[in-house]
């Protein structure tokens, strides 16, 4: 803190950090690591934390449990014990009167001297905060330095009650702690937002974001700070772990705070966040689920060949295996290409023939299959000889089964349970297949590792003669967009043939979207990064007598 002709100045440091849902002693020495290195590197005056920082976001029903509240206490005990220089900003849950709230407490010279309940508590996609938390309706200002300045949780910034609120209390700043979830384009939408409410309120805005995996939720940081007429004046970087400073002045004669000029980092295109956010999801539920190893099928397709290369990029090479299970209907040109791409990236590779054990499974059905004809059965056995493989091969190494399949794919059931669909975790489950040719050409433009013959041949589960996926389904082109349609924008069968599709696919599209919903509640969990993946935003009943187009 300086003054300098009456102007205040005053030092915030973002955190952008990943916490460890449910890690309360981690995080909390997160915090104290943060807080000192943040003080002697950046000569912080203000430290400021996310949102349910102590017990990580979201902690979903872990808030039910009878010693939450014991835990959150001691660790606000033992942040207060430091008595840090500079003053402490952050989240977590409190049990008050009974009921729990969503808090944001200021820890200042040893003493908790605030704290704030979030008022709007969204209950929509992923969230469902009203299921654990009390709303709040108080607004908090306190004087931070000579500075009125209003502390907010995530929500609060998207609705105008808290921020008027925190305004005819007398408010000049507002800092918002945040745990806001990554979808395609979501930072943009965070950028309008803001520059209305500063200039709504008449106030900057400190905007601090978390960063890192949660389960299928990424966290693409992304902090910002906005001028009062909405500017952004501090852009930290999106997808990455650190401290980054913001630079408050502040008139005591005018009553008002400015944001100083700092740092501006470019925000990375649709393809690069895409490919960052997955990256970062496969990184963390690896490693904080404490596995040290993944494997997966490697078939010589596009999917399986993406999923490697974005497993590589997020544990390395010497973390991954890829197995090719080869059977009579697997080309040479898919062996080559599965080949080729495991020495590229320099994993181990390995070549275990499902053929044998397809046959002595078919030996074993001979009386109960007599008289039938050959139809999918023997197809989705194939997928599930494989599927017995990896997971074998999991049960004896440890490593976890990285599953390869898409967005579209999962939609309408093309996939095998107890096949394909066995592992720990989907990499491409909310991908649509088109974005997976772009993200399989953008990742070799970061260099060679997705050979050019995979990304260009028609897509193929090679489980029949000669098969090709769009002899089953329509265009991967047409089927996208019906999707994107009926899933992220629950548009009806109607509105999407009033489109210029065509009805009858459209229809069909449907049906196999509705019927498949038991196939995806088996499913692994996989990263969003729509509005509207198959998880936690779409809970629909398997058993329905709902038709489309009624």
């Amino acid at each position: 803190m300086s003054q300098v002709n009456d102007i205040l100045t005053i030092n915030i440091l973002m955190a952008q950090l990943n916490p460890i849902v449910g890690d309360i002693d981690g995080n909390t020495q997160m915090v104290i690591d943060s807080v000192h290195q943040a003080e002697s590197e950046h000569k912080a005056d203000v430290v400021v934390f996310t949102e349910l920082t102590l017990c990580g976001y979201p902690p979903e029903d872990l808030l039910l449990r009878e010693s939450m509240a014991t835990r959150i206490e001691l660790a606000r005990q033992k942040l207060a014990a430091e008595a840090f220089k500079s003053t402490v900003i952050l989240g977590y849950p409190q049990k008050i009167e009974g009921k729990m709230y969503n808090m944001a407490g200021v820890l200042q010279n040893g003493q908790w001297i605030a704290s704030y309940a979030k008022q709007e508590l969204p209950n929509y996609q992923v969230f469902d905060e009203k299921r654990y938390f009390t709303a709040g309706t108080e607004p908090c200002v306190i004087d931070l330095y000579g500075i009125p300045t209003a502390i907010t949780v995530c929500e609060d910034i998207w609705h105008k009650a808290p921020l008027l609120k925190a305004k005819d209390n007398g408010a000049q700043l507002m800092i918002n702690l945040n745990a806001s979830p990554y979808h395609q384009q979501k930072q943009y939408q965070r950028l309008e937002l803001l520059e209305a409410q500063a200039k709504l309120g008449e106030m900057p805005i400190v905007y601090v974001n978390q960063a890192g995996g949660q389960d299928e939720l990424v966290f693409d940081g992304a902090s910002f700070a906005v001028s009062a007429k909405g500017e952004c004046r501090v852009q930290a970087p999106q997808f990455e772990e650190g401290l980054f400073p913001v630079t408050v002045s502040f008139n005591p004669a005018t009553q008002k705070a400015t944001i100083e000029q700092g740092l501006m980092s470019s925000l990375p295109n649709r393809l690069s966040s895409i490919y960052q956010a997955l990256t970062i999801g496969v990184r963390d539920y690896v490693t904080k689920n404490g596995f040290k190893h993944v494997v997966l099928g490697l078939s010589g397709g596009i999917d399986s060949a993406l999923t490697l290369a974005i497993a590589v990029d997020a544990l390395g090479a010497d973390r991954v295996t890829a197995v090719m299970m080869p059977f009579t209907y697997t080309s040479q040109l898919s062996q080559n290409d599965a080949q080729k791409q495991a020495a590229t990236m320099g994993v181990e590779y390995k070549t275990i023939s499902i053929k044998p054990m397809y046959d002595a499974f078919m030996a074993g059905l001979s009386d109960s299959f007599a008289g039938t004809e050959v139809d999918l059965t023997e197809q989705n056995l194939q997928a599930r000889c494989r599927g017995v493989i990896l997971m074998a091969l999991s049960n004896k190494t440890g490593a976890m089964v990285l599953t390869t399949g898409n967005k579209s794919e999962m939609a309408v059931g093309y996939s095998t349970l107890y096949g394909d669909m066995a592992g720990g975790f989907d990499v491409l489950k909310d991908v649509p297949k088109m974005t997976v040719f772009e993200l399989a050409k953008y990742r070799n433009t970061l260099g060679e590792a997705i050979p050019v013959s995979v990304i260009e041949r028609p897509p193929s589960a090679e489980l029949a003669p000669d098969q090709k996926d769009e002899d089953n389904l329509p265009s991967y082109e047409i089927l996208d967009q019906i999707l994107e349609a009926y899933i992220e924008q629950d548009q009806s069968a109607d509105a999407i043939i009033a489109q210029g599709f065509d009805e009858q696919t459209v229809y069909r599209v449907i049906r196999l979207v509705d019927i498949n919903e038991y196939k995806r509640r088996q499913a692994p969990v996989g990263v969003r990064i729509s509005q509207k993946g198959f998880g936690r935003d779409r809970r629909y009943p398997i058993t329905n007598g709902w038709k489309a187009g009624v």
